[in-house]
């Protein structure tokens, strides 16, 4: 006889139901990271920083995965999806507290630290879980949905939190961030339960090897290139404006536009790619859009066309992106796979806005942090073939697992 608990949970049971779960409890996430920088005025002066420190702060959060994303795969496998993501939220919860009730500096430092650990669990482990639950069945759409959890937590945020930071201060908008992440642990803990097909831990290999270690590896640098593209916009995109004599208030409400229709743009992506079978075609049109419009963004005088534009294109490859790595990894090596996956991914977000910035210092102009993103894009078309030339190996050496609708046309 069900228990209570299983009738209380019957309602999410459905893949999509799961879906709308982790995207509520990755929004979680976004909230968080956003925190920092929707705070930043109010933090310099709290603690008498500099805008380099709230950089360092901002990029913390993101920088674990560089070391940690790879273990991150293997840990959820040995212990579990559903506890890693839990241990993850606990985490980002712990760092949060940490930040709200400290007024040193270190301790921020520390805090923040803390939930970026988390945070890479849950990323890692969370692609996972979805590539577990749609594998061959509309991914990319999934991909694209999960994905989009990022901009509407960060949308979220720069709502939420500056308002109560100047009426309460800057411990309680942390304490609200917190709060949003501690719901998350309690939605995911009652109402979320694993598949029964996930239920039980594979057993066998653990990670990719030969061509699929090969092709997992190139599609967390094709995700990193696009995604480090993109970060040109909005790292990038007021301080270019203003060069061209925009204010700052203005540029930056330019440069988000951007990021709002690519919220729609992301899934509608991967819906394309999933209903028409072309998975790759999608991607190429992408890169392709997305770098022209970058290199026409830095240079023409319709600025908010050019930024329509960037955010209508930019985010229609990358859920498609995201399903790659299902292609060429069997549920036994899924979990080592997508952490690999996610190292690459990492190395290439933190390490693409530094090379732009230094570009933009040695030119003398931001415009050349466009033109990076635009050659990262290109850079992505060629990754892309040679994704595919190593997925095709692997499938002849029987070392992949996919099915029909996990291919590329």
């Amino acid at each position: 006889m069900p228990s209570l608990s299983d009738q209380i949970m019957d309602p999410f049971l459905g893949r999509w139901r799961r879906l709308a779960l982790l995207f509520g409890v990755r929004t979680a996430m976004a909230f968080q990271f956003e925190s920092v920088a929707a705070l930043a005025p109010m933090i310099r002066s709290e603690f008498s920083v500099g805008v380099a420190d709230i950089g360092f702060l901002i990029g913390l959060y993101l920088a674990p995965g560089i070391v940690l994303a790879l273990p991150g795969g293997a840990i959820g496998k040995r212990f579990g999806d559903k506890p890693t993501v839990l241990v993850g939220l606990a985490l980002m919860i712990c760092g949060g507290l940490i930040m709200a009730l400290t007024g040193v500096w270190h301790l921020q430092i520390v805090g923040r630290l803390m939930a970026g650990i988390g945070g890479v669990l849950l990323s890692v482990v969370m692609a996972k879980m979805v590539t577990d639950l749609f594998v061959g069945k509309e991914i990319a759409t999934a991909m694209g949905i999960l994905i989009n959890s990022w901009p509407f937590g960060i949308a979220l945020a720069l709502l939420a939190l500056p308002p109560v930071a100047v009426h309460g201060g800057v411990p309680l908008a942390f304490l609200l961030s917190t709060a949003f992440v501690f719901v998350g642990w309690i939605v995911l803990a009652v109402f979320y339960r694993q598949p029964e097909i996930q239920a039980v831990a594979h057993v066998g290999e653990d990670w990719p090897s030969g061509h699929a270690l090969w092709a997992v590896i190139v599609a967390g640098a094709i995700y990193g290139l696009v995604v480090g593209s993109f970060g040109m916009i909005f790292g990038f995109g007021p301080l270019l404006l203003a060069e061209r004599g925009w204010t700052i208030a203005s540029a930056s409400s330019v440069t988000s536009i951007a990021l709002w229709l690519a919220f729609i743009s992301t899934p509608l992506g991967g819906l394309v790619a999933d209903r028409s079978g072309r998975h790759d075609a999608v991607m190429v049109m992408g890169f392709v859009a997305s770098a022209v419009m970058l290199t026409a963004a830095a240079r023409t005088d319709a600025v908010v066309a050019a930024f329509v534009g960037l955010g209508l294109v930019s985010g229609f490859p990358v859920g498609v992106i995201m399903s790659l790595p299902a292609r060429v990894l069997s549920p036994s090596i899924r979990a080592g796979g997508m952490g690999i996956f996610f190292a690459l991914f990492y190395l290439f977000i933190v390490v693409a806005p530094w090379v732009g910035g230094w570009l933009a210092g040695w030119a003398g102009s931001a415009r050349v942090t466009f033109d990076l993103g635009a050659a990262m894009l290109v850079a992505g078309c060629a990754a892309l073939w040679l994704f595919e030339a190593l997925a095709s190996k692997a499938h002849r050496q029987g070392s992949h697992w996919s099915s029909p609708a996990g291919k590329s046309s």
